[in-house]
C-alpha cells in the first residue's frame, strides 16, 4: 500500500511540472503574433460608416470667396460700401469676417474677401452673385477662394487617365420590343413586402419581377418608364433593365420624397431631417452620374413638388414671397442672376410643349388680378388677361400645348368676418386661351353651379366639367374648335361622381366617385354614351394603362383597411379580374415614351385601320387558343394517355380469342350477331307490383 501510494504521488508530481512548463512566464511578455493565415482587413472596409463620419480638420477657405469688381473708395466711403456689400451677400447666410485690401493711400483696391460660415453658403453666393451688376460702371466677378488654389496646383504635364475596362450597359427600354405590346403595372404592399412587377397579359397576367422588402416606403416610376425608384431610410436606389438590376443609388438621409424632371437627366430629393448630416434639406442630382447637382434650403414650409420643370429639362422654377425664381440648367443658377418680382403671385405652370409658362397673381387694392403667359428664357409677356372678383384660380393645361384654361373662382360681394373674408355669391368662370391662333385669343365659359371637376381631354379638343349641387350633380362636355367659341357638346344629368379620368388615348372617360359608394361610368365622350355603370365599394384610385386599353380601379390601406385590392377593366367598363390583398398599398403603370410617329403618320394608321383589322383578329384568335392552352394541353395528354391503355387491352383481348372460342364450342360470342343460328330467345317473367282493389 505504501509503495502504490508513493508511485501514486511522483506521477502527480511528474504532471504537475508537465502542466507548469506548458504555463506562460510570468517574467515573459504575452506574444500579440497574428496566427498563421490570418487575413488583415482594412479599417476603410470594416469601419466605413463610422470612417465616413469623421470629423476633418479643415482649414476654411471653402468657405470663403473673392468678389471682384468692387468700387474702388476712400476711408470716408468705406463704411458705406461695407453697408451695400453686406446687405448683398448676407442673403445666403451668416457672414463671419469681410477684409477690405487697401493701398498706402487707405483706399480699396476692387476686390474684397467674404468668409461664411459654412461651404454650402459660399458656393451659393457664387451661384447666384457672379456677373452681378452693382451699376453700369461695376459687375461682381465672384469665385471661390479655393478654386485659386485648384488652379495652381494644375501640373504642367497631361497625364492621361487610365483606360478603363468596358462595361456592358444594360438595355433600360427592352420592355417597348414587346410584340403585343402588353403594359407592365408594379404592386406595392404594406412596408414593401413584397413589390411585385406585372405583365399585364392576356388572360392572366405574367408575374415579371417579385422582391421581398424592395422598399421601406413606396416606389415610384420615372416618367418615361425608364426607371424604378424605390425610397430607403439612406436614400433613393433606381432599378431597370430586364432583371431590374440596380442603376444608381442616392445618398440623403430619411428622404420623404423624390420627383424626376420631364426628360429624366435630373432627380430632386427632400429630406426634412436632413441637416443631421450636413446634406440639406432639398438635394437635386444629375440622374446618369450621381452627382449632386444644387442643395437648397426652404423659405417656408414645404409645399410638394417644390419646383416645377419645363418640357425639356432646361429650366425649373419656383414661388417665392411676392417673387418667381427661375433656374437654369445645367449651371442650376437663377436664370439672368436674378429672380421675377411678381407681387401677388399664386400659382404658376409649364406648357407641356414649349417654354411658356402661365401664372396668376391674385387681386390688390384697386388692381386686378392677371392671369399671364411668360415666355422663358427671354421672360416675354406673350399674353396677359386681367380678371375682376377673383377669390382663387386653377391652371390646367391642356396636353398638346394648344389650349390653357384657367378656372376662376369669382364672388359678387365680400365682407370680412373675425378677420377673414367671406365671399358671398359665387359663380365660375373657364377662361380658355388659344395659343396657337394669332394674338392668342380668350374666352370664357360661366357656370352658376359649385365646381367639383375640370379635366382636359389628353387627346382631342375636348374637355369636361362635374358641377352642380348635391341633388343633381351634373358633367358637361365642352367642344373647342380654331376660330370658334367653346361649344357644349353634351350634358349628363343626375350622376354620382366627383372626378373625372380621361382615356389616355383619349374619347373614353371614367366617371368615380371616390367617396364610400365607389360608382363607376364608362362614358363614350364622343356621342355621350354611357357603356357600363358599375361599382368598387370604397374605391380610393383609378389608373389608365398608357394605351388607353385598361384601367384599374384599387382600394388601398391609405383609405380603407377592409377589402384591399385591385380591378382590371377593359376601357369599355368590362370586368377582367378581381385581386384581393392584405396590406395593399398601390398600383402605378409603367410609362411610355412619346410615340416617335408624327401626327399625319398617326392619322395615316387610323385612316387605314382596317387593313390591319383580320391581323388582329389572327391574333386575338390565336390568343384565345393559347388562353386555354394549358387545359387543352391536359385533356389531350389525359385522352393520349386512356388510348394507350386501351389499346394494349384490345391487344391482350385479340390474342385471347382462341381461347374463347375453344370454351364455347367454336361459338364467336365477341358480337352478339355473329351466329344468330346458334342463339336461343327466353322470356323470364316475374312479378314487379301487386296491387289490391276492393270494388263495391
Amino acid at each position: 500500500m505504501a509503495r502504490k501510494k508513493d508511485a501514486d504521488k511522483s506521477a502527480q508530481s511528474d504532471q504537475n511540472k508537465n502542466s507548469h512548463k506548458n504555463e506562460p512566464n510570468e517574467d515573459e511578455e504575452p506574444s500579440f503574433d497574428d496566427p498563421e493565415g490570418f487575413a488583415e482587413i482594412p479599417d476603410e472596409e470594416l469601419l466605413a460608416d463610422i470612417i465616413a463620419d469623421r470629423p476633418e480638420e479643415l482649414d476654411g477657405v471653402d468657405s470663403v470667396i473673392v468678389v471682384d469688381g468692387v468700387p474702388q473708395v476712400g476711408p470716408e466711403r468705406l463704411e458705406k460700401l461695407q453697408s451695400v456689400i453686406s446687405k448683398i451677400f448676407s442673403k445666403f447666410g451668416h457672414i463671419v469676417n469681410e477684409y477690405y485690401p487697401t493701398n498706402e493711400n487707405g483706399h480699396t483696391k476692387g476686390y474684397i474677401f467674404v468668409e461664411y460660415s459654412n461651404p454650402q453658403s459660399a458656393l451659393d453666393a457664387v451661384n447666384a452673385v457672379n456677373f452681378h451688376k452693382l451699376d453700369k460702371n461695376h459687375t461682381f466677378l465672384v469665385n471661390l477662394f479655393s478654386d485659386f488654389r485648384k488652379y495652381d496646383e494644375i501640373p504642367d504635364e497631361w497625364t492621361p487617365p487610365d483606360p478603363q475596362p468596358y462595361k456592358e450597359q444594360r438595355d433600360l427600354h427592352y420592355y417597348l420590343l414587346e410584340p403585343d405590346a402588353y403594359d407592365q403595372f408594379v404592386v406595392t404592399c404594406e412596408g414593401g413586402n413584397p413589390v411585385t412587377i406585372w405583365q399585364n397579359t392576356i388572360p392572366h397576367p405574367t408575374k415579371v419581377e417579385e422582391r421581398a422588402r424592395w422598399t421601406e416606403k413606396y416606389v415610384q416610376w420615372s416618367p418615361l418608364g425608364t426607371y424604378l425608384a424605390t425610397i430607403h431610410h439612406k436614400g433613393v436606389a433606381l432599378w431597370g433593365g430586364p432583371k431590374f438590376e440596380q442603376i444608381m443609388r442616392f445618398t440623403h438621409i430619411d428622404v420623404q420624397f423624390i420627383e424626376f424632371s420631364p426628360c429624366e437627366n435630373y432627380l430632386v430629393t427632400y429630406s426634412p431631417n436632413a441637416l443631421i448630416n450636413d446634406q440639406g434639406h432639398l438635394i437635386i442630382w444629375d440622374i446618369r452620374r450621381g452627382e449632386v447637382m444644387r442643395t437648397f434650403e426652404p423659405d417656408a414650409p414645404t409645399v410638394w413638388p417644390t419646383f416645377k420643370w419645363s418640357k425639356d429639362d432646361k429650366y425649373f422654377a419656383k414661388i417665392g414671397q411676392d417673387l418667381l425664381s427661375i433656374y437654369e440648367t445645367p449651371s442650376f443658377g437663377l436664370l439672368d442672376k436674378k429672380s421675377v418680382k411678381l407681387p401677388g403671385i399664386r400659382d404658376f405652370a409649364w406648357s407641356p410643349t414649349d417654354n411658356i409658362l402661365a401664372y396668376w397673381v391674385s387681386e390688390m387694392k384697386d388692381v386686378p388680378a392677371r392671369v399671364v403667359l411668360m415666355e422663358v428664357p427671354s421672360r416675354t409677356e406673350v399674353r396677359a388677361n386681367n380678371i375682376f372678383s377673383v377669390c382663387d384660380a386653377k391652371i390646367h393645361w391642356q396636353k398638346s400645348g394648344d389650349y390653357l384654361c384657367v378656372k376662376v373662382d369669382r364672388y359678387t360681394r365680400c365682407k370680412r368676418e373675425k378677420g377673414e373674408n367671406k365671399y358671398i355669391n359665387m359663380y365660375y368662370n373657364f377662361e380658355i386661351f388659344h395659343l396657337r391662333e394669332k394674338n392668342i385669343p380668350v374666352d370664357s365659359v360661366e357656370i352658376k353651379e359649385p365646381i367639383h371637376a375640370f379635366a382636359w381631354e389628353p387627346v382631342g379638343l375636348t374637355f369636361a366639367v362635374i358641377h352642380g349641387e348635391a341633388s343633381n350633380i351634373q358633367v358637361s362636355f365642352y367642344g373647342l374648335k380654331s376660330g370658334h367659341k367653346p361649344v357644349l357638346l353634351k350634358r349628363l344629368d343626375k350622376r354620382q361622381c366627383n372626378t373625372l379620368f380621361w382615356s389616355p388615348a383619349g374619347q373614353f372617360i371614367v366617371l368615380a366617385d371616390l367617396r364610400n359608394n365607389g360608382t363607376l361610368e364608362f362614358v363614350d365622350a364622343s356621342d355621350g354614351t354611357i357603356m357600363n355603370t358599375s361599382e368598387h365599394f370604397r374605391v380610393s384610385d383609378v389608373e389608365w394603362d398608357p394605351t388607353g386599353r385598361y384601367v384599374v380601379t384599387a382600394t388601398s390601406n391609405w383609405k380603407s383597411k377592409d377589402d384591399l385590392g385591385y380591378w382590371i377593366w377593359t376601357f369599355q367598363g368590362r370586368i377582367l379580374s378581381r385581386n384581393n390583398l392584405q396590406k395593399f398599398w398601390g398600383l402605378q403603370w409603367r410609362p411610355r415614351p412619346p410615340t416617335l410617329l408624327t401626327p399625319e403618320q398617326q392619322k395615316e394608321i387610323k385612316k387605314n385601320l382596317k387593313k390591319y383589322s383580320a391581323q388582329f383578329e389572327s391574333k386575338d384568335r390565336m390568343r384565345l387558343t393559347r388562353a386555354s392552352k394549358d387545359l387543352i394541353e391536359k385533356r389531350a395528354a389525359a385522352m393520349k394517355k386512356f388510348e394507350e391503355y386501351r389499346q394494349r387491352t384490345r391487344d391482350v383481348w385479340d390474342q385471347q380469342k382462341g381461347k374463347r372460342l375453344e370454351l364455347r364450342n367454336n361459338v364467336d360470342t365477341d358480337s352478339l350477331d355473329s351466329d344468330t343460328h346458334n342463339m336461343e330467345e327466353e322470356y323470364v317473367e316475374f312479378l314487379i307490383k301487386e296491387d289490391k282493389t276492393i270494388l263495391d
